[in-house]
Order: C-alpha cells, then structure tokens, then sequence
C-alpha cells in the first residue's frame, strides 16, 4: 500500500505548517485483522528515525487502542534519543498504551475528535480464573477492579473488624489465586512508575504534584478503562500539555486520518474468504509506520482452505506469517 497522491500531499502540507518531521503510526483495530503496540514497533521506528536527516522537531501522528506499557515507554526513549522536541498528534484514538506514549511528549496536539484514555491495565495469567464457558480461557483481572471491591468494602460498606476484612479476603482468594492478586500489585506499581518517567522527561521533577494528579486521574479515579478522556478535560482536567490545532492544521490531520481510515479499510470487518487468491491465498494490511520517504506495513498472510469431504462445516484459515514488512 503505497502513499497515495493525496496523502503525500496532506503529509508534506502537515509537515510543512509544523516545521517538523511527522511519523505516522497507526496500529489498526479493523475488525478480525489488528495490531496492537507491542516490541517489534521498536526496530522499526528505529529505521525510520536514522533516516530523518535533521531531527530536530519529531511529531509522532497517532492512532491506537493500546497494547504493551513497557514498548510504550521504550518508544519514547528512543525518540528522545534523536530529539529534545518531541509531540504527538491525535487525530482519533490514543488509548490505553497510547495514552502511555502522549504523557511522554511535551506537546499533545489533539482534534476535536482527539480521546485518550486511562492507563489501567487487564492483567493476564495462567493463574486467572477459568471462563466457565470456555475453561481453556484465562478470564483477564482488570487492575482497577480488584482495587475497587477494596474501596467498596472500606469505604461504601465501612467494614473495619479485622476478622471481617479477613474473612472478606479469604473469600476472594477463592475466586483469584493469591499469584494473580500479586501480579496485579505489580502491575498496579508499574504503570505508576512508567506513567512517572514519561512525564518526568518533560515536567520539572520537582513538579510532584502535577505529575501525581495526573498519574492518580489516569490510574484510578476515572472508574472505567473504557472512558474517553476528550481534549477539553486532558487539558483542564488532568493538566496534561494538551493543544488546540489551528482550523487549517486539524482539516489536515483530520483528512489525513481519513485517508489511513480508508487505505486500511478500518471500519470494515475483514473476511478472509473474500479475498483470497485462485489458490486460497491472502494478504492483508493492518496497520502501518510512516515516515517522508519510508513506509512498513504489519501484514498478515494467510490462507483459507475449504473442506472437501464435507463442505458443510466450512473452510479453515489458517495464518502463514504476520509482521511487519517494508515498503521501500
């Protein structure tokens, strides 16, 4: 998938009105077909960043649902191995892991569209609880969730006997293996202290009660993983750098979005039967890393085999490979 006419013409317009060099990444949430932020960005982004010959102003275009924490901030320590100037565009989504990555940067340009969202993770391990429909599935324990039916207990339900708190926990270990409670902890601990780091690159360190209201706001006082954190409320709210682009800058980058939005198909489920080849075969693009003259795609190839004996119970697709490729 090569840049198209219109979005060269939209990216080098961009580029132009910030006087920086844009890398667009867009981790693709196209139904049946994504990927998420995970380690193997960082070999890519780092082919991309030795090829900016003058890196003084990076603006990282964003769009994501989130993924690995740690990747998150490894990112933003490589960017800041080229640059003291780094900001990030959110045309859309920047959720979870994203969001991750916008505490990191000085400047947060985000449309009227533009969300982030909290940081608080699911944790998954082979000591969650079983779904009892599908006992082969780990069930993920959300962080914020176990530390609410704490809150409940201590502040809603006002339980203070310690035999009574005892006998509480000992129920929930019944439910939650105490490793997987443990793992939570840890989690819990890290997301704080990667979430301290980002902001730290770009606040002054002295500057703790800053940088803990917003850590406390993105870690547990916004009640859901799901809320929607618009730009209004990063900015007042959460005290985050938050910008308003100019009404010229967010067509831009709006119509830019599109563009990805359209090329990725994202708002298309993906079925793999109707894109196959005479031989069963098919590729497809999922999301992609961007840069002036460089251009990586994650894609998946895979085929779809149909069931000869009995065509009743339908064809089968099996992945052959997946990752990330280049396009130069």
């Amino acid at each position: 998938m090569p840049m198209n006419k219109n979005r060269h013409q939209l990216f080098q317009k961009l580029s132009e009105l910030r006087q920086s060099n844009i890398i667009c990444y867009i981790a693709g949430d196209r139904q049946n077909v994504s990927t998420r932020i995970a380690p193997d960005i960082i070999p890519v982004f780092h082919r991309h960043l030795e090829n900016i010959k003058n890196p003084k102003k990076i603006d990282l275009f964003m769009y994501t649902k989130g993924g690995d924490v740690l990747t998150a901030l490894r990112l933003v320590e490589l960017i800041y191995e080229y640059t003291d100037n780094f900001s990030v565009i959110i045309p859309y989504k920047a959720y979870s892991a994203g969001t991750l990555i916008s505490l990191g940067a000085s400047e947060i340009l985000m449309t009227k569209m533009g969300e982030l969202s909290p940081v608080d993770p699911n944790v998954t391990s082979m000591f969650n609880p079983k779904d009892p429909n599908n006992p082969a599935v780990r069930i993920p324990i959300n962080v914020e969730d176990v530390f609410a039916f704490f809150n409940i207990v201590d502040d809603v339900v006002k339980i203070k006997d310690d035999d009574a708190l005892s006998k509480i926990f000992t129920k929930l270990l019944e439910h939650i293996h105490p490793l997987s409670l443990g793992s939570i902890q840890r989690t819990y601990s890290l997301i704080r202290s990667i979430s301290k780091n980002l902001l730290q690159m770009h606040i002054n360190p002295l500057d703790d009660t800053r940088i803990n209201h917003i850590i406390d706001n993105l870690t547990q006082k916004l009640f859901s993983h799901n809320y929607m954190i618009t730009r209004r409320e990063a900015q007042i709210d959460l005290k985050l750098p938050v910008m308003y682009p100019t009404d010229e800058m967010e067509n831009i980058i709006w119509n830019l979005f599109t563009l990805y939005q359209q090329d990725l198909q994202l708002e298309k489920p993906f079925f793999p039967e109707n894109h196959v080849d005479r031989e069963g075969n098919f590729s497809v693009s999922c999301g992609l890393v961007e840069s002036e003259n460089m251009l990586d795609e994650y894609v998946f190839d895979g085929i779809v085999q149909s069931n000869i004996n009995d065509p009743s119970v339908g064809s089968t697709v099996n992945i052959i490979q997946q990752g990330w490729h280049s396009c130069n």
